[in-house]
């Protein structure tokens, strides 16, 4: 066999190895973007926990009976900001299970005087609905990583130590998280779900 022809078999077999190399790590790099689920996205999170974009119901009861603490975290870090909500919103505890319990006779959602760059709320208490307990409503980062959610502050109310924030995880279904801001340290109190009316 002589030389060039040699060559020439080896680069095209170089060629055909830098495709292949290329193809694989093309492969690798999209296979996160391709396996992760996406929280606007119709998809299952396992064991039930699955978010239905057209649906609410659907999806504010897997967030309440389906989706574990570690299932609603991943959830929420993988949706962003969203729209604010506006008016009258339906609201659920998602967990812990004892406050899932305790609250519907206290709380029963949110009412957003609200644009698209916030605005204010109070929040509806008692079965009747009953306005209280106001606060402001900005865009600002995420106490989970740092990225945009809406935060809703307490300052004004009673409860200036509480502090929620939202992101919208289907076109109608807001997750939330709710803080207390002490002293020392901001403690995490609970999650909870918003649909609007």
């Amino acid at each position: 066999m002589n030389r060039s022809r040699r060559t020439r078999m080896f680069s095209g077999s170089s060629r055909l190895f830098r495709g292949a190399a290329l193809t694989i790590v093309a492969a690798a790099a999209l296979a996160p973007a391709i396996t992760a689920p996406a929280a606007s996205a119709d998809t299952d999170f396992g064991g039930g926990c699955v978010l239905y974009p057209g649906d609410p119901a659907a999806t504010v009861a897997a967030l309440h009976d389906r989706c574990n603490f570690q299932q609603q975290y991943d959830i929420y870090r993988a949706a962003a900001r969203g729209n604010v909500p506006t008016g009258v919103t339906n609201g659920w505890v998602t967990t812990p299970p004892v406050m899932e319990v305790v609250s519907p006779p206290f709380w029963i959602g949110k009412i957003f005087y609200t644009g698209p760059d916030g605005g204010t709320l109070t929040n509806r208490i008692t079965g009747a609905g009953i306005e209280g307990f106001p606060a402001n409503v900005f865009s600002g980062p995420s106490r989970i990583d740092g990225a945009p959610a809406w935060l809703l502050d307490y300052a004004p109310s009673i409860t200036p130590q509480i502090l929620d924030e939202i992101r919208q995880v289907t076109p109608e279904v807001w997750l939330g998280y709710s803080w207390w801001r002490g002293y020392f340290q901001t403690t995490p109190l609970l999650t909870f779900a918003l649909t609007e009316q």
